[in-house]
């Protein structure tokens, strides 16, 4: 790969040497026009090493700082190390009976921002988020096969330049899997399919919170699930004995996908109701009825658009805070989450204060989550810590 040596702004030499991974237009005297995968190497105004990296556009940056010292170069030894590390930090996941499925590697937090890479049961998916990063891949495939038993790797181009997914055929190499890999989480089976675009079937982030649901919080309650994408909240839900879930996704696959979730878990999904509509539609429609739930759990993602609404969580999660709060019953649990990582969890909670503000009611805080470990973090990059989860008792 080529070499550039990027002088760094002095404002922002501290910010790097305490180990601030993420390489801006902003933090560099001049960016010149380069390839993407370009090694670069960032030195202070008295030209002294302060990290190598790549050069790869994303939305959050212009690439990521990989090393800080200056005799390891982006080699083969360099992706092998860090995978190696990753898979020690998860040696218990790995041996884990009731889950087989979980994240590998985290981007930055595991120290090779730009891409992630998550385990399904002897299958892995890596996701790539730049073409720089994506420069890469021979060297990255290579490792992750030298260092973990494979039995197939899939892909996700993230990174066109309308930031949309790139579709193709997602397999890499290995044996290719049938559809859907049946994988296990704290004992709950998730169908997931790892070559229908960049949405699998399962967020594994949540792992921890629909674990939660089920054991301590959904026995005997109604349950409403909104953006409810494949159902997996609500299949904690049924599992864990609500009386009743009620599944709303404006996407019409989600209807199929929260049938399938169901039917893997042995669960009849006739008693359960599964809408196809927009969710904003349907708060309107609960309010004409009268409808009240015991468990509303509310996960949009970071920013949609249907016909009618254009929903962004830094601006109108207060609002859908405050429709939810309307059809929660008194005493009832609101499972608050947001995985946009624009706001933090101060933030998300003064969301929270000023809608029950707006409606009036009293609420307490009963439990919080973040990412769980295996979407390591680091301190020098709190961006990296999106997932905010908050369960909100109605008083």
């Amino acid at each position: 790969m080529k070499k550039l040596r990027l002088k760094v702004k002095s404002s922002f030499i501290n910010k790097y040497k305490s180990g601030y991974p993420l390489i801006s237009s902003d933090s560099v005297h001049k960016l010149p026009a380069m390839e993407e995968g370009t090694v670069l190497e960032l030195v202070d105004e008295r030209n002294q090493f302060l990290g190598r990296g790549y050069y790869g556009v994303q939305n959050k940056g212009r690439g990521w700082i990989l090393t800080k010292n200056p005799q390891v170069e982006i080699d083969q030894s360099l992706f092998e190390n860090k995978i190696s590390n990753a898979a020690e930090q998860r040696k218990n996941l790995f041996a884990a009976e009731d889950t087989t499925a979980f994240r590998l590697f985290n981007g930055e937090g595991d120290g090779v921002g730009g891409m992630t890479i998550d385990y399904y049961d002897g299958f892995y998916c890596i996701s790539w988020y730049s073409e720089g990063i994506y420069r890469y891949k021979d060297m990255i495939v290579q490792a992750l096969l030298k260092i973990v038993d494979v039995r197939g790797i899939y892909e996700k181009k993230r990174f066109a330049s309308k930031g949309t997914y790139i579709e193709d055929d997602d397999f890499v190499t290995g044996e290719r899997a049938q559809f859907p890999i049946i994988v296990k989480e704290n004992g709950i089976h998730y169908p997931v399919y790892l070559n229908e675009g960049a949405m699998v079937g399962v967020f594994l982030d949540q792992r921890h919170v629909r674990k939660t649901i089920r054991d301590k919080y959904a026995a005997g309650r109604t349950v409403l699930n909104t953006f409810s994408y494949t159902g997996a909240f609500s299949a904690a839900a049924a599992l864990g004995g609500a009386i009743k879930t009620t599944s709303v996704d404006l996407a019409n696959r989600s209807k199929s996908k929260t049938i399938e979730m169901f039917s893997v878990n042995g669960i009849d999904h006739e008693p359960q109701d599964i809408i196809v509509e927009d969710v904003f539609n349907y708060f309107k429609y609960a309010v004409r009825k009268q409808l009240k739930f015991d468990m509303v759990i509310l996960d949009p993602p970071s920013f949609a658009r249907s016909k009618k609404h254009t929903f962004s969580a830094a601006k109108d999660y207060t609002a859908l805070l405050e429709e939810a709060i309307t059809i929660t019953e008194k005493g009832g649990i609101i499972v608050a989450s947001s995985n946009c990582s624009t706001f933090n969890m101060k933030k998300f909670k003064g969301f929270i204060k000023k809608a029950f503000e707006q409606t009036g009611d009293q609420y307490k805080i009963v439990e919080e989550f973040s990412l769980p470990e295996d979407f390591k973090t680091i301190k020098e990059y709190p961006e990296g810590d999106y997932l905010k989860v908050v369960f909100i008792k109605k008083a």
